[in-house]
């Protein structure tokens, strides 16, 4: 039976040739994590920043001619100003909500409010419209302030959703348990979704902001916010001892 050769250890220039090749590897691994970091640094930055400088053109654009030509100073400058037009509406809509807060105002906006009720198809439309805005800017409200997870669509299968508020006293009256109105928002456009009817005692409440749930079901769960009971057990006295 014939012996193999013995294998020779490698000598110094292979050695090196390895030490080099695996260098390479190493710098390219680096550049490469620094460029996805470089990537995730900026992105979001510009992305909000491009959109943002859009809407801003888009109402430059719009409601810029709202303000007459002697009040505008683009017509004593060589250059435009980004944002006079968002500014002006912003102003408009102060004077507007001045005016509708006092008294002839009032009369005016129920005046108005009483024509577009008699009209079929318009009077659900306003309606509808009137009563998200002053449910999500009423201050006094407790809608959307609550991120819960209930099982959905089936058991053991677990959804995001947001309490909106209770039920209506005719669908309240089907259950014996409180019911509570949830959204389960659709990812990752949470303008979308279903409208449940869900019993208090089958959903968990999170510890998570509103803001924080809304991040979590845009990004597809990428994005977790932190865990808020963590910051509390240490924040407790039991902890500090």
């Amino acid at each position: 039976m014939q012996k193999e050769p013995p294998v020779s250890p490698p000598n110094g220039a292979e050695k090196a040739s390895a030490s080099s090749h695996t260098h390479k590897l190493g710098l390219i691994g680096k550049l490469r994590a620094y460029f996805l970091a470089g990537v995730l640094v900026t992105a979001p930055a510009a992305i909000t920043i491009y959109l943002a400088w859009l809407f801003i053109n888009f109402i430059d654009g719009t409601f810029g001619t709202l303000l007459p030509g002697r009040y505008n100073p683009e017509q004593f400058m060589p250059f435009t100003i980004p944002g006079l037009g968002l500014l002006t509406v912003v102003i408009v809509l102060i004077l507007v909500g001045a005016f509708a807060a006092g008294y002839v105002g009032r009369l005016v906006v129920g005046l108005g409010e009483g024509v577009v009720e008699r009209m079929p198809v318009v009077r659900g439309i306003y309606g509808t419209i009137k009563q998200i805005f002053e449910t999500v800017l009423a201050q006094r409200s407790t809608a959307f302030r609550e991120v819960v997870l209930l099982e959905y669509p089936r058991l053991g299968v677990w959804s995001m959703g947001f309490i909106t508020g209770p039920p209506h006293a005719e669908i309240q009256e089907i259950s014996d348990d409180e019911l509570t109105t949830v959204v389960v928002p659709t990812s990752p456009i949470p303008t979308a979704g279903y409208l449940l009817f869900v019993p208090r005692k089958d959903l968990l409440i999170l510890d998570m902001t509103v803001d924080e749930g809304l991040r979590v079901v845009m990004s597809g769960g990428i994005v977790n916010p932190p865990d808020r009971r963590k910051r509390v057990a240490a924040a407790s006295p039991a902890a500090q001892q």
